[in-house]
C-alpha cells in the first residue's frame, strides 16, 4: 500500500496532491482486494416495489460473476417506515424482512429468507456482499415525546435562534413487532440530537435537543457550520446506549449474512470518530478484512482526505471529484482530457478511492475507471441493465450494451504496469503491459473530438502480433512491429480497446450478456 508522502499515483503531475499531505501515516485498507476488484451496485432508486429484488439479483449472479464482479453492493434491507421505500427511511435495523412492522413483513426488496438465499448463492460463487448501512437517523417513530430543544439557523447550525422551548418530537421507537429479539433497546428522545418537526406547534424547523451534554457531533462536515443533522430523528452517536446498539448491530448483521463489507450512508453527517470505532469493532470481532466505503459526498478533495485521515484510513470513499470532472467533460465540447485525474481521490489516495460513473460520457468514463491501475471501480445497475420502470425517461444499457465486455477486459487484460500517453488534448491513451498470469495486456485509446490514431509501445516481445478492438469499432487489426510499437486508431467521440487477437480467442469474451433482468 501507499505511504502518506507518496500519496499520488506515478502518473500525477508534480504538486497536484502536495497540499493534501499531512504528517499522519496513511493506513492501508484492511480489505485485501481480489485482482482487479470490481463492485456492482445491485439496485437503483426506481426498482419496482415487488418484494422480489433479492431473488432477481440471485438469479443474475452467474452472469455477474462471468463478467468479473467480485462484490455486490445491495440496498438497505432493514425495515423502513414505508414498506415500498428504498430503506433510507430507516425504522428498525434489526428487522431484515422478518417481522410484521410498518404494514409489512417483507421490505421493498424481499423477505429475510430470500435475502439469505441470495447471500448463500453469492458465497458459493465467491462473490462478496456489501451492505448499505443507514446509521445516521431513524424514521417512522411509533409515538412523539416531549423534550426541550432550541431552534438553530438552517445555514449556520451552530447558531441558536431561539431560547429553549418544549416541543413534541417523533422520537419514540418501541419495535413492537420485533419485541426484544436481537436487541432490547427502545429509543427515546435522549438517544437523538435533533429533529425537524414540532408536533405540538406543527412547525417545520431545525431543532437541536437541549439537555446536559447534548450538542451536534464536532467531527462531521463543516458545511452549514455543522452538518450533523440531515433528516428525520438524528441519532446521537456519543450516547452509550446508541453506540453499543449500533456496534452490536454491526457484528450481528455481519455474522448473520456473512458480509464482506458495508457502505456507510450519509458519512459526512456522522461522527468520523464513531465510524472509525464502528469499523474497528467489526474487524476485530468478525472479519479483519472487512471492507467499508463511506458515502462522503463532496467534490472537495481536501474534505474527503480529511475524512479518511479522521477515520484512520479504515474506510474508502467515493471519488466524487473524479465524478464531477467526468460530468463536466461530458458537457464540454472537445475538452482537454490530459488533466482528467488531477486533484482527484483516485490520484491522491488510489487505494481508498471507489470510482462511480458520470451520467454521460459513459464509454469514456468506464474505460478510464475499469482499465487503469488505481481505484476500486463500481458498476451502476442502470448502466448494466437499464432503467425501464417508474421513470419518465427510461435508460437503456450504457455503452451500446458493451459494458459487460469492458468489465471482462478489466479482469482479463487490465493487468501489469501502466504507461500513459496523455500527450494530446483530445486524444489520450494508455497501455497495460500484462503480467505472468495474464500475458496479454491492452492498449486503450480515447477521443472526445474527431477520429485519431496513437502510436504506443506494447513491448518488443509482442512484435509480429495482431491486435484487435474488442469493442468492435474497428474491424481491421493492428500489427505490432518488430520494435514493439503499434499505431492504434479510435473513432470520433469514442473508445477503442485493443488486445492480442490470440488472447481473445483463448479467453472467449462473453458477448451475449443477459440484460433482460426483469423478464420482459
Amino acid at each position: 500500500m501507499i505511504s502518506l508522502l507518496s500519496c499520488c499515483s506515478g502518473s500525477r503531475r508534480k504538486g497536484d496532491c502536495s497540499s493534501q499531505a499531512t504528517k499522519k501515516s496513511d493506513r492501508p485498507l484492511a480489505w485485501k482486494a481480489p485482482e482487479n476488484a470490481l463492485i456492482f451496485q445491485a439496485f437503483e432508486w426506481h426498482m419496482p416495489a415487488d418484494q422480489y429484488h433479492w431473488t432477481r439479483i440471485r438469479l443474475a449472479l452467474p452472469d455477474l460473476k462471468a463478467i468479473g464482479v467480485d462484490q455486490i453492493w445491495i440496498p438497505p434491507g432493514c425495515k423502513g417506515m414505508d414498506p415500498a421505500g428504498n430503506g433510507y427511511d430507516i425504522y428498525d435495523l434489526f428487522d431484515l424482512g422478518e417481522f410484521d412492522q410498518k404494514g409489512s413483513i417483507s421490505t421493498k426488496w424481499g423477505n429475510k429468507k430470500q435475502l439469505e438465499d441470495l447471500v448463500h448463492e453469492a458465497r458459493s460463487l465467491g462473490i462478496g456482499i456489501i451492505w448499505d448501512a443507514v446509521l445516521n437517523h431513524k424514521a417512522g417513530a411509533d409515538f412523539p415525546e416531549q423534550f426541550q430543544a432550541v431552534k438553530v439557523h438552517p445555514k449556520k447550525r451552530t447558531v441558536e435562534v431561539s431560547k429553549p422551548l418544549k416541543i413534541d418530537g417523533w422520537v419514540g421507537f418501541d419495535f413492537s413487532g420485533r419485541g426484544d429479539t436481537y436487541s432490547s433497546l427502545k429509543y427515546r428522545w435522549q438517544h437523538f440530537t435533533g429533529v425537524d418537526w414540532d408536533d405540538k406547534s406543527k412547525e417545520n424547523a431545525l431543532y437541536k435537543i437541549h439537555a446536559p451534554g447534548k450538542d451536534w457531533a464536532p467531527d462531521v462536515s463543516t458545511e452549514n457550520g455543522n452538518y450533523d443533522y440531515l433528516m428525520f430523528a438524528d441519532l446521537d452517536h456519543s450516547h452509550p446506549e446508541v453506540r453499543n446498539d449500533l456496534l452490536n448491530w454491526g457484528t450481528w448483521i455481519t455474522n448473520e449474512l456473512s458480509l464482506s463489507g458495508m457502505r456507510l450512508d450519509a458519512a459526512k453527517h456522522i461522527s468520523s470518530g464513531f465510524q472509525r470505532d464502528f469499523v474497528a469493532h467489526i474487524q476485530k470481532n468478525t472479519n479483519p478484512e472487512f471492507f467499508v466505503i463511506g458515502e462522503y459526498w463532496t467534490a472537495d478533495t481536501r474534505s474527503i482526505l480529511n475524512y479518511l485521515e479522521n477515520t484512520e484510513y479504515r474506510i474508502a470513499a467515493y471519488d466524487v471529484p473524479l465524478l464531477e470532472k467526468l460530468s463536466k467533460l461530458s458537457h464540454t465540447k472537445a475538452a482537454d482530457l490530459r488533466g482528467i485525474f488531477d486533484n482527484t481521490l483516485v490520484q491522491c489516495r488510489p487505494n481508498h478511492a471507489v470510482t462511480p460513473i458520470a451520467p454521460d460520457f459513459k464509454q469514456t468514463a468506464y474505460a478510464l475507471i475499469l482499465l487503469r491501475i488505481d481505484g476500486y471501480p463500481c458498476l451502476f445497475y442502470g448502466d448494466l441493465y437499464g432503467i425501464r420502470a417508474n421513470v419518465s425517461d427510461p435508460m437503456t444499457p450504457a455503452c451500446n450494451g458493451k459494458l459487460p465486455i469492458l468489465a471482462q477486459a478489466r479482469k482479463l487484460y487490465a493487468n501489469g504496469k501502466q504507461k500513459d500517453y496523455f500527450d494530446q488534448p483530445n486524444c489520450i491513451g494508455f497501455v497495460r503491459a500484462g503480467n505472468p498470469g495474464h500475458r496479454s495486456g491492452l492498449a486503450c485509446v480515447i477521443s472526445n473530438a474527431g477520429p485519431s490514431k496513437k502510436k504506443m509501445f506494447i513491448g518488443r516481445e509482442n512484435g509480429g502480433q495482431k491486435w484487435i478492438d474488442i469493442l468492435e469499432h474497428h474491424r481491421a487489426s493492428v500489427a505490432i512491429n518488430s520494435r514493439g510499437y503499434g499505431v492504434f486508431p479510435v473513432c470520433a467521440m469514442s473508445v477503442s480497446v485493443w488486445v492480442n487477437s490470440d488472447a481473445v480467442s483463448i479467453d472467449g469474451l462473453q458477448k451475449n450478456f443477459n440484460s433482460d433482468i426483469y423478464g420482459y
